[in-house]
Order: C-alpha cells, then sequence, then structure tokens
C-alpha cells in the first residue's frame, strides 16, 4: 500500500466516506468562525462598490455595461482568493498535530487533501453565490440564468484548481502566517494584471502579453462571455478548461507528494 491508500479492508467506498467527513469538518470550523466567511465576503464587496461606483465611469468596456463587464472578475478574483484557505487550514492542522492525529485514525489518508479541498469549494460556491445577489443589487443583469449558473460552476472549478496550489504551499511552508503571505502574494498580480477589471486593450504591451499568458484572463472572459450574450465563449473556455485541468493534474500531483513527506 502506498501513502495514500485507504485502511486494510477498505476500498473507494470508504475513501469516499471518509473524504465527505473531513470536508463536512472543514466546513463545520468554518461555521465555528464566522468571522472568516465574513471576511472573505466584505472584501470582494468593496471590490465591488469601489470598482463600479470609483472607477466605473472612467473605463470603457464597449457594448456591455461595466457592472456586467466587473461582475466576470469579481467571481473569479473572489475564489481565487478563497482558494488561499486551504492552504492556511493546511498549515494550521500540521502546526497543531492534527494531521499526526488522523494519521493514527483508521481513515483513508488521500481524505485528509480531498476532503479540505472539497470543503472549502462548498464554502467557495456559497461565497459566489452571495457576491451574485451584490452584483444583481448594483445593477448586473445576466444574460440568462443558465448563463449565470455556468458563471458560477467554472468560477468554483476554477477556485478549486487554485486550491490544490494552496495546499501544496501550505504544506510545504508548514507555517499558518507564512502560508497566509505565501498564499496571497503571488495572487495579487495574477488577478489584477488580467482582464479581471479593465480591457487588455487598456494595458501596455508588455502587460497584456503576460496577462493572455495566465489563466485568469481567459477564465473571466469565458465568464463574461456566460453573462452576456453576444461575446465569443469558446475559445477562452477551452483555454480556461485546459489551464483548471493541468492545474488539478500538477498541483495534485505535488500536494500528494509533499503530504507523504509531511505525514
Amino acid at each position: 500500500m502506498t501513502a495514500l491508500d485507504t485502511v486494510p479492508g477498505g476500498g473507494l467506498r470508504y475513501a469516499v466516506q471518509d473524504t465527505l467527513v473531513l470536508a463536512g469538518r472543514a466546513l463545520r470550523h468554518t461555521t465555528r468562525q464566522p468571522e472568516l466567511l465574513v471576511f472573505s465576503t466584505v472584501q470582494p464587496v468593496l471590490f465591488v462598490l469601489l470598482f463600479r461606483y470609483v472607477f466605473g465611469g472612467a473605463i470603457n468596456t464597449g457594448p456591455i455595461s461595466y457592472v456586467n463587464y466587473l461582475m466576470a472578475g469579481i467571481f473569479v478574483q473572489t475564489t481565487a482568493f478563497a482558494s488561499t484557505s486551504t492552504g492556511v487550514g493546511l498549515a494550521e492542522d500540521l502546526s497543531k498535530g492534527i494531521v499526526d492525529r488522523l494519521r493514527s485514525l483508521p481513515i483513508s489518508r488521500s481524505a485528509v487533501l480531498a476532503g479540505r479541498t472539497l470543503g472549502d469549494l462548498v464554502r467557495m460556491v456559497g461565497v459566489v453565490l452571495i457576491m451574485a445577489v451584490v452584483g444583481v443589487a448594483v445593477g448586473l443583469r445576466p444574460s440568462s440564468t443558465l448563463g449565470l449558473l455556468g458563471a458560477i460552476a467554472l468560477t468554483a472549478l476554477f477556485g478549486f484548481a487554485f486550491s490544490w496550489i494552496s495546499a501544496w504551499i501550505g504544506l510545504m511552508v508548514k507555517d499558518v502566517e507564512t502560508a497566509n503571505v505565501a498564499g496571497f502574494v503571488w495572487l495579487f498580480p495574477l488577478t489584477f494584471a488580467s482582464s479581471a477589471f479593465v480591457p487588455l486593450q487598456s494595458m501596455p504591451g508588455w502587460l497584456q502579453a503576460f496577462a493572455k499568458a495566465t489563466p485568469v484572463t481567459p477564465t473571466c472572459d469565458a465568464v463574461r462571455a456566460m453573462l452576456n450574450d453576444g461575446l465569443p465563449l469558446q475559445r477562452p473556455l477551452l483555454i480556461s478548461l485546459s489551464w483548471i485541468l493541468g492545474v488539478l493534474v500538477v498541483f495534485s500531483y505535488l500536494s500528494v507528494r509533499s503530504y507523504r513527506k509531511v505525514a
């Protein structure tokens, strides 16, 4: 058996059960720390109000209103920032010895990582739903309900992929404060140097090249196309899904390998 196999006599069914139990633990941890949910919601709301009412009048977004343009970026940024809690949570479990206690239990070791990321995925969906309500309140008018649901699903999947990056960071640094800083420091340039808040045409040429090469821009463009009829969807969606799949494959492997070393 490898370090991530289930316990003897177990199997896929038991691994799934263990994953769901640990996902529930992650969600209960959130409910017992309501300030975590509040702050993860307040920050994107502030971004919405700031860009919508302070900068919105100065930004030309062509045929669609700026609020419809903006909310796609807010959805993506919200899940990207929310993904950092995965690494922080794992670093906290390591520092408090909870991972050692989980190792002593007859559970699937794969459930520790899978349960944490699954629980954070559910939390991300909840936060994005709140942001959708906020968006409608400030003028967001999606072209269809199906498009809005598709946008929420894509951003949640994007955040889920990024949570594996955060998991790897948390397992590498093993310290809560460092995991918190390391989780955000690379996300700020990645999200702001993209099409999340302004069209790429307004950026210098060298910055446009960087923005186009990141996973954030095609994901924002795909979400924006789902919210607004008439925008190209197929190409940005394919690029976004390719990035998501690639990130999941690479960083789930790196996270598993790091977990084997620490556990």
